[in-house]
């Protein structure tokens, strides 16, 4: 008996323990979210970054589109945040997605550039556990001075 308990305490109980622990590396998940100030559904050099704005990682399951995991985050005085996740998502589809801007003149979603994919995996030859979630952005009600020009500009170049 005591040799069973000896193997028990040398095999199973440090698989036991590593295994409700979470990961050692989380995932480091950062972007940036904007103020479409030209209504261009792009950033441009007009473009200001919002501080306070709030962002939520969602994963759901490839199969049933059942959602498994939810977390939200602010940014800073940059318009960039960070969260930490702890857990491997595998095979799940994650998108970075924006849900509120605190700047009553910039608060609508920019369709198309509301939400981000982000592979949350060590198992897909990322060596890093940061990963960079494309920038997102909120559409401002009128554009500002100037744009009418820059966004000519950008015409000029497309021929």
């Amino acid at each position: 008996m005591a040799r069973l308990m000896l193997l028990f305490a040398l095999f199973a109980l440090p698989a036991i323990v590593s295994a409700a622990r979470p990961a050692r590396n989380p995932f480091e998940v950062e972007g940036r979210v904007f103020c479409d100030t030209c209504q261009a559904g792009f950033e441009t050099p007009k473009t200001t970054y919002i501080a306070g704005a709030k962002v939520r990682v969602e994963c759901k399951d490839r199969k049933t589109m059942e959602l498994v995991y939810s977390k939200e985050a602010t940014t800073d005085s940059t318009g960039t945040y960070k969260m930490y996740i702890n857990e491997d998502h595998q095979d799940q589809l994650c998108d970075a997605m924006v849900v509120s801007s605190p700047q009553l003149s910039c608060k609508n979603p920019s369709s198309g550039r509301d939400r981000a994919r982000v592979i949350l995996t060590n198992y897909n030859g990322i060596a890093s556990n940061k990963r960079f979630a494309n920038a997102m952005g909120f559409e401002a009600e009128e554009a500002m001075s100037g744009c009418t020009e820059l966004l000519r500009q950008y015409q000029e170049y497309e021929d």
